[in-house]
Protein backbone atom coordinates (compact mmCIF):
# COMPACT_ATOMS: atom_id res chain seq x y z
CA UNK A 1 0.00 0.00 0.00
CA UNK A 2 1.80 3.44 -0.89
CA UNK A 3 2.23 5.72 1.42
CA UNK A 4 0.15 9.35 1.47
CA UNK A 5 3.30 11.45 0.14
CA UNK A 6 4.28 9.39 -2.61
CA UNK A 7 0.62 8.87 -3.79
CA UNK A 8 1.09 13.33 -3.78
CA UNK A 9 3.87 12.84 -5.14
CA UNK A 10 3.26 10.03 -8.39
CA UNK A 11 0.28 12.42 -9.17
CA UNK A 12 2.42 15.52 -9.58
CA UNK A 13 4.84 13.29 -11.61
CA UNK A 14 2.27 11.60 -13.95
CA UNK A 15 0.47 15.35 -14.14
CA UNK A 16 4.11 16.70 -15.40
CA UNK A 17 4.73 14.22 -17.74
CA UNK A 18 0.92 14.12 -19.20
CA UNK A 19 1.87 18.09 -19.84
CA UNK A 20 5.43 16.82 -21.23
CA UNK A 21 3.63 14.50 -23.69
CA UNK A 22 0.51 16.76 -24.93
CA UNK A 23 3.21 19.62 -25.36
CA UNK A 24 5.36 17.48 -27.77
CA UNK A 25 2.30 15.98 -29.47
CA UNK A 26 0.80 19.94 -29.94
CA UNK A 27 4.21 20.97 -31.39
CA UNK A 28 4.27 17.35 -33.47
CA UNK A 29 1.44 18.20 -34.99
CA UNK A 30 1.36 22.13 -35.58
CA UNK A 31 4.66 21.91 -37.06
CA UNK A 32 8.22 23.32 -35.88
CA UNK A 33 8.74 26.66 -36.82
CA UNK A 34 12.66 26.23 -36.80
CA UNK A 35 12.67 23.27 -38.77
CA UNK A 36 10.50 23.98 -41.10
CA UNK A 37 12.57 27.36 -41.26
CA UNK A 38 16.11 25.52 -41.99
CA UNK A 39 13.58 23.33 -45.07
CA UNK A 40 13.25 26.83 -46.54
CA UNK A 41 16.79 27.33 -46.04
CA UNK A 42 18.29 24.48 -47.13
CA UNK A 43 15.79 24.62 -50.60
CA UNK A 44 17.11 27.71 -51.57
CA UNK A 45 20.94 27.32 -50.92
CA UNK A 46 20.83 24.22 -52.79
CA UNK A 47 18.57 26.55 -55.93
CA UNK A 48 22.03 28.66 -55.55
CA UNK A 49 24.71 26.12 -55.19
CA UNK A 50 25.59 23.66 -58.31
CA UNK A 51 24.54 19.76 -58.45
CA UNK A 52 26.12 17.76 -55.97
CA UNK A 53 27.68 16.16 -59.05
CA UNK A 54 29.18 19.42 -60.06
CA UNK A 55 32.83 19.12 -59.97
CA UNK A 56 34.60 20.55 -56.67
CA UNK A 57 35.94 23.88 -58.74
CA UNK A 58 32.39 24.63 -59.36
CA UNK A 59 30.58 24.29 -55.75
CA UNK A 60 33.72 26.32 -54.27
CA UNK A 61 33.28 28.78 -56.99
CA UNK A 62 29.25 29.22 -56.11
CA UNK A 63 29.91 29.10 -52.30
CA UNK A 64 32.33 31.83 -52.78
CA UNK A 65 29.66 34.15 -54.42
CA UNK A 66 27.13 32.60 -51.45
CA UNK A 67 29.42 33.67 -48.71
CA UNK A 68 30.20 36.93 -50.35
CA UNK A 69 30.18 39.80 -47.70
CA UNK A 70 29.83 37.55 -44.68
CA UNK A 71 32.63 37.83 -41.60
CA UNK A 72 32.85 34.01 -40.86
CA UNK A 73 34.06 30.59 -42.28
CA UNK A 74 31.38 28.57 -44.69
CA UNK A 75 31.72 24.81 -45.43
CA UNK A 76 30.21 22.36 -47.67
CA UNK A 77 30.08 19.46 -47.19
CA UNK A 78 28.70 16.10 -49.63
CA UNK A 79 26.19 13.72 -47.69
CA UNK A 80 29.50 11.06 -46.75
CA UNK A 81 30.83 14.35 -44.62
CA UNK A 82 33.44 14.87 -47.04
CA UNK A 83 34.45 18.93 -47.44
CA UNK A 84 33.92 19.90 -51.11
CA UNK A 85 33.92 23.88 -50.77
CA UNK A 86 35.38 25.59 -47.58
CA UNK A 87 35.56 29.95 -47.57
CA UNK A 88 38.20 30.46 -44.55
CA UNK A 89 38.70 27.80 -41.91
CA UNK A 90 37.37 24.84 -42.56
CA UNK A 91 34.71 23.84 -39.94
CA UNK A 92 34.11 20.16 -38.74
CA UNK A 93 31.21 17.96 -39.97
CA UNK A 94 27.59 18.30 -37.62
CA UNK A 95 26.21 15.13 -39.21
CA UNK A 96 27.71 12.53 -36.92
CA UNK A 97 25.78 14.65 -33.94
CA UNK A 98 22.83 16.10 -35.19
CA UNK A 99 20.12 15.36 -37.76
CA UNK A 100 17.84 18.31 -37.15
CA UNK A 101 17.33 20.62 -40.72
CA UNK A 102 19.06 23.07 -39.24
CA UNK A 103 20.87 24.11 -35.73
CA UNK A 104 23.48 24.80 -33.72
CA UNK A 105 26.71 23.19 -32.10
CA UNK A 106 30.25 24.31 -30.51
CA UNK A 107 33.13 24.27 -32.31
CA UNK A 108 36.37 25.75 -31.08
CA UNK A 109 35.19 27.15 -27.96
CA UNK A 110 32.22 29.98 -30.27
CA UNK A 111 28.83 28.72 -31.34
CA UNK A 112 28.34 27.20 -34.95
CA UNK A 113 25.61 26.59 -36.87
CA UNK A 114 24.34 23.97 -40.09
CA UNK A 115 21.69 23.87 -42.44
CA UNK A 116 21.01 20.03 -43.88
CA UNK A 117 20.34 19.99 -47.97
CA UNK A 118 17.59 18.07 -49.30
CA UNK A 119 19.81 16.36 -51.43
CA UNK A 120 21.96 15.47 -48.25
CA UNK A 121 24.99 17.94 -48.19
CA UNK A 122 25.32 19.79 -45.58
CA UNK A 123 25.90 23.92 -45.39
CA UNK A 124 28.38 24.94 -41.56
CA UNK A 125 28.70 28.35 -41.13
CA UNK A 126 30.68 30.04 -38.10
CA UNK A 127 28.09 32.35 -38.57
CA UNK A 128 23.93 31.70 -37.57
CA UNK A 129 21.82 30.90 -39.87
CA UNK A 130 18.13 30.21 -38.71
CA UNK A 131 16.22 30.85 -35.94
CA UNK A 132 14.64 29.08 -32.40
CA UNK A 133 15.40 26.04 -30.61
CA UNK A 134 15.01 22.90 -32.80
CA UNK A 135 12.59 20.17 -31.89
CA UNK A 136 14.94 17.88 -30.23
CA UNK A 137 16.15 21.03 -28.14
CA UNK A 138 12.77 21.65 -27.21
CA UNK A 139 12.10 18.37 -25.88
CA UNK A 140 15.27 18.20 -23.97
CA UNK A 141 13.93 21.62 -22.31
CA UNK A 142 10.51 19.85 -21.38
CA UNK A 143 12.07 17.15 -19.81
CA UNK A 144 15.08 18.81 -18.05
CA UNK A 145 11.63 21.45 -16.75
CA UNK A 146 9.67 18.38 -15.26
CA UNK A 147 12.51 16.63 -14.05
CA UNK A 148 13.51 20.65 -11.82
CA UNK A 149 9.79 20.84 -11.06
CA UNK A 150 9.55 17.26 -9.84
CA UNK A 151 13.07 17.26 -7.58
CA UNK A 152 11.74 20.56 -6.26
CA UNK A 153 7.98 19.62 -5.21
CA UNK A 154 9.55 16.28 -3.55
CA UNK A 155 10.24 17.73 -0.08
CA UNK A 156 7.31 19.88 -0.21
CA UNK A 157 4.73 17.02 -0.35
CA UNK A 158 7.45 15.34 1.82
CA UNK A 159 6.88 17.59 4.12
CA UNK A 160 2.67 17.91 4.09
CA UNK A 161 2.71 14.21 4.08
CA UNK A 162 5.07 13.92 7.54
CA UNK A 163 2.76 15.91 9.44
CA UNK A 164 0.18 13.60 8.67
CA UNK A 165 2.29 11.08 9.72
CA UNK A 166 3.15 12.30 12.79
CA UNK A 167 -0.69 13.16 13.18
CA UNK A 168 -1.40 9.71 12.98
CA UNK A 169 1.37 8.15 15.42
CA UNK A 170 -0.72 10.74 17.91
CA UNK A 171 -4.18 9.26 16.83
CA UNK A 172 -2.40 5.37 17.67
CA UNK A 173 -0.36 6.24 20.78
CA UNK A 174 -4.24 7.52 22.23
CA UNK A 175 -5.25 4.17 20.70
CA UNK A 176 -3.07 2.40 22.48
CA UNK A 177 -3.97 4.13 25.60
CA UNK A 178 -1.14 7.00 26.38
CA UNK A 179 -3.42 9.38 27.14
CA UNK A 180 -1.21 12.79 27.12
CA UNK A 181 -0.49 12.10 23.66
CA UNK A 182 -0.25 15.34 21.81
CA UNK A 183 0.58 16.56 18.18
CA UNK A 184 2.73 20.02 17.28
CA UNK A 185 0.21 21.67 15.49
CA UNK A 186 2.63 23.08 12.67
CA UNK A 187 0.97 25.98 10.31
CA UNK A 188 -2.15 27.52 9.81
CA UNK A 189 -3.60 25.07 7.09
CA UNK A 190 -6.15 22.22 7.40
CA UNK A 191 -3.55 19.74 8.40
CA UNK A 192 -2.63 22.44 11.50
CA UNK A 193 -6.76 22.75 12.11
CA UNK A 194 -7.08 18.84 12.43
CA UNK A 195 -4.00 18.62 14.79
CA UNK A 196 -5.86 21.41 17.21
CA UNK A 197 -8.85 19.37 16.86
CA UNK A 198 -7.06 15.91 17.36
CA UNK A 199 -5.19 17.76 20.82
CA UNK A 200 -8.55 19.45 22.28
CA UNK A 201 -10.69 15.77 21.37
CA UNK A 202 -7.43 14.09 23.54
CA UNK A 203 -7.68 16.48 26.41
CA UNK A 204 -11.18 16.01 26.68
CA UNK A 205 -11.08 12.02 26.48
CA UNK A 206 -8.16 12.14 29.01
CA UNK A 207 -9.99 14.41 31.59
CA UNK A 208 -13.44 12.31 30.79
CA UNK A 209 -11.27 9.30 31.62
CA UNK A 210 -9.46 10.76 34.47
CA UNK A 211 -12.72 12.06 36.51
CA UNK A 212 -14.00 8.10 35.85
CA UNK A 213 -11.30 6.42 37.46
CA UNK A 214 -11.27 9.43 40.02
CA UNK A 215 -14.73 8.71 40.65
CA UNK A 216 -14.55 4.59 41.18
CA UNK A 217 -11.50 4.46 43.25
CA UNK A 218 -13.10 7.20 45.31
CA UNK A 219 -16.40 5.12 45.51
CA UNK A 220 -14.67 2.12 46.53
CA UNK A 221 -12.53 3.56 48.62
CA UNK A 222 -15.26 5.43 50.40
CA UNK A 223 -17.68 2.33 50.41
CA UNK A 224 -14.55 0.52 52.91
CA UNK A 225 -15.98 2.83 55.52
CA UNK A 226 -20.06 1.47 55.70
CA UNK A 227 -18.72 -1.78 55.01
CA UNK A 228 -16.38 -1.95 58.13
CA UNK A 229 -19.27 -0.65 60.35
CA UNK A 230 -21.46 -3.70 58.97
CA UNK A 231 -18.55 -5.81 59.64
CA UNK A 232 -18.78 -4.79 63.21
CA UNK A 233 -22.57 -4.75 63.59
CA UNK A 234 -22.39 -8.36 62.61
CA UNK A 235 -19.89 -9.20 65.23
CA UNK A 236 -21.96 -7.15 67.83
CA UNK A 237 -25.15 -9.45 66.56
CA UNK A 238 -23.29 -12.62 66.27
CA UNK A 239 -24.77 -14.26 69.55
CA UNK A 240 -28.35 -13.22 68.87
CA UNK A 241 -28.87 -14.63 65.15
CA UNK A 242 -28.74 -18.31 64.28
CA UNK A 243 -25.57 -19.58 63.21
CA UNK A 244 -26.55 -20.31 59.45
CA UNK A 245 -28.19 -16.06 58.79
CA UNK A 246 -24.50 -15.24 60.70
CA UNK A 247 -22.53 -17.66 58.37
CA UNK A 248 -24.35 -16.25 55.16
CA UNK A 249 -23.88 -12.33 56.38
CA UNK A 250 -19.78 -13.16 56.82
CA UNK A 251 -19.75 -14.72 53.44
CA UNK A 252 -21.38 -11.44 51.58
CA UNK A 253 -19.67 -8.90 53.74
CA UNK A 254 -16.14 -10.73 52.25
CA UNK A 255 -17.37 -10.85 48.96
CA UNK A 256 -18.01 -7.45 48.75
CA UNK A 257 -14.72 -6.78 51.12
CA UNK A 258 -13.26 -8.57 47.76
CA UNK A 259 -15.26 -7.10 45.29
CA UNK A 260 -14.08 -3.54 46.15
CA UNK A 261 -10.56 -4.41 46.97
CA UNK A 262 -10.58 -6.01 43.02
CA UNK A 263 -11.95 -3.03 41.76
CA UNK A 264 -9.36 -0.82 43.70
CA UNK A 265 -6.74 -2.85 42.08
CA UNK A 266 -8.28 -2.29 38.61
CA UNK A 267 -8.39 1.03 38.91
CA UNK A 268 -4.61 1.75 40.02
CA UNK A 269 -3.79 -0.79 37.10
CA UNK A 270 -5.24 1.77 34.79
CA UNK A 271 -4.03 4.95 36.41
CA UNK A 272 -0.61 3.89 36.52
CA UNK A 273 1.81 3.97 33.21
CA UNK A 274 5.01 2.48 35.07
CA UNK A 275 5.23 -0.60 37.53
CA UNK A 276 7.62 -1.66 39.58
CA UNK A 277 10.58 -4.65 37.94
CA UNK A 278 11.98 -6.43 40.67
CA UNK A 279 14.15 -9.86 39.92
CA UNK A 280 11.96 -12.38 41.51
CA UNK A 281 11.80 -16.65 40.43
CA UNK A 282 7.77 -17.36 38.99
CA UNK A 283 8.14 -20.67 40.50
CA UNK A 284 8.98 -19.75 44.06
CA UNK A 285 5.91 -17.24 43.59
CA UNK A 286 3.78 -19.86 42.20
CA UNK A 287 5.32 -22.15 44.98
CA UNK A 288 3.82 -19.96 48.10
CA UNK A 289 0.48 -19.50 46.16
CA UNK A 290 -0.57 -23.09 45.79
CA UNK A 291 0.39 -23.58 49.59
CA UNK A 292 -3.07 -22.32 49.72
CA UNK A 293 -5.22 -24.96 47.96
CA UNK A 294 -5.03 -28.90 48.54
CA UNK A 295 -5.91 -29.31 45.14
CA UNK A 296 -3.35 -27.12 43.17
CA UNK A 297 0.04 -29.13 41.59
CA UNK A 298 2.84 -27.17 40.53
CA UNK A 299 5.16 -28.08 38.36
CA UNK A 300 8.33 -26.30 35.88
CA UNK A 301 11.48 -25.13 36.47
CA UNK A 302 13.12 -21.72 37.88
CA UNK A 303 11.72 -19.35 36.17
CA UNK A 304 13.57 -15.89 36.79
CA UNK A 305 12.33 -12.56 35.25
CA UNK A 306 11.52 -9.13 35.83
CA UNK A 307 8.16 -7.93 37.35
CA UNK A 308 5.95 -6.32 40.10
CA UNK A 309 5.96 -9.60 42.99
CA UNK A 310 2.44 -8.23 44.54
CA UNK A 311 0.75 -7.99 40.86
CA UNK A 312 2.22 -11.29 40.07
CA UNK A 313 0.94 -12.61 43.65
CA UNK A 314 -2.43 -11.74 42.70
CA UNK A 315 -2.77 -12.93 39.05
CA UNK A 316 -1.43 -16.46 40.49
CA UNK A 317 -4.26 -16.27 43.31
CA UNK A 318 -6.83 -15.27 40.84
CA UNK A 319 -6.14 -18.05 38.63
CA UNK A 320 -6.51 -20.67 41.71
CA UNK A 321 -9.48 -18.98 42.53
CA UNK A 322 -11.29 -19.26 39.84
CA UNK A 323 -10.27 -23.03 38.86
CA UNK A 324 -11.39 -23.79 42.51
CA UNK A 325 -14.56 -21.95 42.74
CA UNK A 326 -15.27 -23.12 38.61
CA UNK A 327 -13.64 -26.10 38.28
CA UNK A 328 -13.22 -29.43 39.51
CA UNK A 329 -9.58 -30.52 41.49
CA UNK A 330 -6.93 -31.05 40.62
CA UNK A 331 -5.63 -27.90 39.64
CA UNK A 332 -2.73 -28.49 37.11
CA UNK A 333 -0.13 -25.58 37.34
CA UNK A 334 2.85 -25.64 34.49
CA UNK A 335 5.85 -23.25 34.05
CA UNK A 336 7.85 -23.18 31.11
CA UNK A 337 9.88 -21.01 29.02
CA UNK A 338 10.38 -20.72 25.33
CA UNK A 339 12.04 -17.39 23.07
CA UNK A 340 12.65 -15.66 26.20
CA UNK A 341 9.39 -15.58 27.72
CA UNK A 342 7.89 -17.46 30.25
CA UNK A 343 4.46 -19.30 29.93
CA UNK A 344 2.36 -20.10 32.58
CA UNK A 345 -0.50 -22.43 31.79
CA UNK A 346 -3.25 -23.64 34.79
CA UNK A 347 -5.66 -26.24 34.06
CA UNK A 348 -8.47 -28.16 36.60
CA UNK A 349 -10.56 -31.10 36.41
CA UNK A 350 -13.26 -29.68 35.20
CA UNK A 351 -15.27 -29.27 31.81
CA UNK A 352 -13.71 -25.72 30.49
CA UNK A 353 -14.89 -22.97 29.29
CA UNK A 354 -16.62 -23.19 25.74
CA UNK A 355 -14.70 -21.96 22.96
CA UNK A 356 -17.22 -19.19 22.29
CA UNK A 357 -16.33 -17.68 25.35
CA UNK A 358 -12.76 -17.73 25.46
CA UNK A 359 -12.32 -13.92 25.02
CA UNK A 360 -15.48 -13.12 27.18
CA UNK A 361 -14.29 -14.28 30.13
CA UNK A 362 -11.53 -11.69 30.70
CA UNK A 363 -14.19 -9.27 30.34
CA UNK A 364 -14.97 -7.12 33.84
CA UNK A 365 -18.45 -8.81 35.58
CA UNK A 366 -18.75 -11.55 33.03
CA UNK A 367 -19.75 -14.86 34.20
CA UNK A 368 -19.34 -17.99 31.75
CA UNK A 369 -22.66 -20.44 31.34
CA UNK A 370 -23.59 -22.05 34.08
CA UNK A 371 -22.08 -20.17 36.86
CA UNK A 372 -24.47 -17.44 36.74
CA UNK A 373 -24.84 -17.95 40.73
CA UNK A 374 -21.77 -18.92 41.48
CA UNK A 375 -19.61 -17.20 43.89
CA UNK A 376 -17.04 -14.51 42.79
CA UNK A 377 -16.91 -10.27 41.73
CA UNK A 378 -16.37 -11.25 38.26
CA UNK A 379 -13.27 -9.33 37.99
CA UNK A 380 -10.68 -11.99 38.77
CA UNK A 381 -10.14 -13.09 35.27
CA UNK A 382 -10.25 -9.11 33.81
CA UNK A 383 -7.74 -8.54 36.47
CA UNK A 384 -5.15 -11.46 35.55
CA UNK A 385 -5.38 -10.23 31.83
CA UNK A 386 -4.83 -6.49 32.66
CA UNK A 387 -1.81 -7.51 34.85
CA UNK A 388 -0.40 -9.83 32.48
CA UNK A 389 -0.35 -7.00 29.64
CA UNK A 390 1.14 -4.55 32.37
CA UNK A 391 4.10 -6.65 32.61
CA UNK A 392 4.23 -7.22 28.46
CA UNK A 393 2.50 -10.48 28.12
CA UNK A 394 -0.71 -11.49 27.35
CA UNK A 395 -3.26 -13.92 29.00
CA UNK A 396 -5.76 -16.24 27.07
CA UNK A 397 -7.70 -19.33 27.20
CA UNK A 398 -6.59 -21.96 25.01
CA UNK A 399 -7.84 -25.14 24.42
CA UNK A 400 -5.50 -28.34 25.55
CA UNK A 401 -5.12 -31.93 25.19
CA UNK A 402 -4.80 -34.37 28.41
CA UNK A 403 -3.80 -37.67 26.11
CA UNK A 404 -0.41 -39.02 27.34
CA UNK A 405 -0.32 -36.14 30.21
CA UNK A 406 0.94 -32.79 30.76
CA UNK A 407 -0.87 -29.72 29.40
CA UNK A 408 0.04 -29.30 25.92
CA UNK A 409 -2.20 -27.01 22.96
CA UNK A 410 -4.11 -29.25 20.78
CA UNK A 411 -7.47 -31.29 20.34
CA UNK A 412 -9.94 -32.48 22.75
CA UNK A 413 -12.78 -30.20 24.68
CA UNK A 414 -10.74 -29.36 27.43
CA UNK A 415 -9.33 -25.85 28.17
CA UNK A 416 -6.91 -24.23 30.43
CA UNK A 417 -5.75 -20.35 31.10
CA UNK A 418 -2.34 -19.20 29.47
CA UNK A 419 -0.71 -16.64 30.51
CA UNK A 420 2.84 -15.51 28.28
CA UNK A 421 5.27 -12.97 30.24
CA UNK A 422 8.65 -11.71 29.02
CA UNK A 423 11.47 -12.89 30.54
Amino acid sequence: MLRLYLRFYLALVASLVLFVIATAALWHFTGDSAEQAGVTLGRLVQNILPPATAPAVDQQTALGRLADGLKGNVTLFDPNGVAVASIGRSLPFPGDRHHDAVGMFRWDHAPASYVRLADGRWLVASVPMGTGPSRAAFHLILVLLALAIGVAAYPIVRQISRRLERLQDGVESLGAGDLEARVAVEGHDEVARLATSFNRAAAQIEQLVSSHKSLLANTSHELRTPLARIRLAVELMKDSIDAERMRGLTHDIAELDQLIDEILLASRLDSVTEIASDDLDLLALAAEECARYEEARLEGPVTPLHGDARLLRRLLRNLLENARRHGSPPTDVHLATNAGAVILTVQDGGPGVPAAEFEKVFEPFYRPTGTRNAAGTGLGLALVRQIARRHGGEARCVRVDDEGGGIRPGGGSRSAFEITLPR
